[in-house]
């Protein structure tokens, strides 16, 4: 498999971990592992190998899928488990990771993320179990040239690095070391890939949403730095199979802007600039409906 030539650069580039500063675990003892899920959308099936690298301390796996060399890149990685971002950063030359992405799961609980392509969270962010947080990449150290794949780890704050780096458990299963097969049973929550930060893009925080029953929900956001407001509807049910969903915007005064179709992930973006002016915002999944009054006119 491709996940045999990940690393170039060996043993001494992942050493360089064990004194980054941005990686280094803090004090305490860990509590109660989460109901850790595979990072990876409901259903889809990864094989992960812990040997394949020289790079790797200890229970570190790398994920593929494909079957040609590029084949993973971009598919979607989502959230083992609820928690906040800790990191969201290219790492650059401080490690082998580029991209990387460190959900803390409380308890002393930690996921680390390596080599996306792309990061769809910050910092600071409160992610869902199976919530998209980046894509799988390729990005590393300057110099090291490897293949796509998604380097995961699990880590608690019981000891130092490497020592902390714990073996992986998905729905209740210890991984089988050194490579397994495994399909992903991560469906909790919604399960769409999509976060609506990523739908309406850069700049844009959500200020207001609103619950369309067990089908979705319809997101109100806002972008200070050019004025904008934003709407799109998350599905949470049929997730990938084409549904009616519908996302509108109304600023007072003008006429209201509307995306309606079958959608198979989300309705919207719907944009427009409303600095100081009400708007009026809503959508429709499923058989639920939302029409929010004039509003949040600051």
């Amino acid at each position: 498999m491709k996940i045999k030539r990940v690393f170039t650069a060996g043993l001494a580039l992942m050493l360089s971990l064990a004194g980054g500063v941005a990686l280094a675990p803090s004090a305490g003892a860990a509590g109660p592992r989460p109901n850790f899920q595979l990072p990876f959308p409901c259903g889809q099936t990864w094989t992960g190998n812990s040997s394949a690298s020289s790079a790797h301390q200890s229970w570190e796996i790398d994920f593929n899928r494909g079957s040609t060399a590029d084949a993973d890149l971009g598919d979607t990685v989502v959230a083992a488990a609820a928690g906040t971002v800790a990191i969201s950063a290219h790492q650059g030359s401080t490690n082998g990771f580029g991209n990387l992405v460190k959900i803390d799961h409380g308890g002393g609980w930690s996921t680390y993320y390596a080599h996306l392509r792309v990061r769809s969270v910050s910092a600071g962010a409160q992610v869902t179990q199976g919530q998209k947080i980046g894509e799988v990449g390729n990005t590393s150290k300057p110099g090291n040239n490897i293949s796509p794949h998604l380097h995961y780890e699990v880590r608690t704050t019981d000891t130092s690095y490497p020592a902390n780096i714990q073996k992986a458990v998905f729905n209740g299963s210890t991984f089988g070391y050194p490579v397994q097969t495994v399909t992903s049973n991560n469906c909790s929550g919604s399960n769409n890939p999509y976060s609506p930060e990523e739908v309406c893009g850069s700049g844009y925080s959500v200020i207001d949403s609103a619950a369309l029953g067990s089908s979705g929900k319809v997101y109100l956001l806002y972008n200070t730095g050019n004025g904008y407001n934003c709407v799109t509807t998350i599905k949470s049910a049929s997730v990938g199979t084409a549904t009616t969903t519908s996302a509108y915007l109304e600023v007072q005064g003008k006429s209201r802007i509307t995306d309606s179709g079958s959608f198979a992930y989300y309705a919207g973006p719907v944009r427009a600039a409303a600095t100081n002016t009400c708007v009026k915002w809503g959508g429709k999944a499923g058989s639920s409906t939302y029409d929010s009054p004039f509003e949040h006119c600051g």
